[in-house]
């Protein structure tokens, strides 16, 4: 099981499964242990439920989610920077979500 468990939510979990992909290239260059995952922002509270994340990182597209979830939720929420996502960073998505996991 891996030490740090991040969580990515999109309209429908697709782009930001090639964004996964990205950031698990960089968390295995920096020897980061960290399982990341992505679904479809109807299905977060499932997959907090399963995998109890500790972080969720939303793609820009469902920004509007971000209030309703970070009162809600007991773990750091945030939205994806635009530039970062178009551009599918991996390394800036992973940096900024291990910040916010402390």
């Amino acid at each position: 099981m891996a030490e740090k468990t991040i969580m990515l939510a999109c309209n429908a979990g697709m782009s930001t499964s090639l964004l996964v992909n990205k950031m698990q290239k960089a968390a295995a260059a920096a020897g980061e242990d960290v399982e990341i995952f992505a679904t479809s922002a109807d299905q977060v509270d499932q997959k907090m439920t399963e995998s109890h994340p500790d972080v969720l990182m939303l793609g820009p597209q469902v920004r509007y989610l971000f209030k309703g979830l970070e009162s809600k939720l007991d773990i750091p929420v945030a939205v994806i920077d635009m530039k970062d996502y178009g551009m599918m960073n991996g390394k800036n998505v992973l940096e900024a979500a291990l910040k916010l996991i402390g």
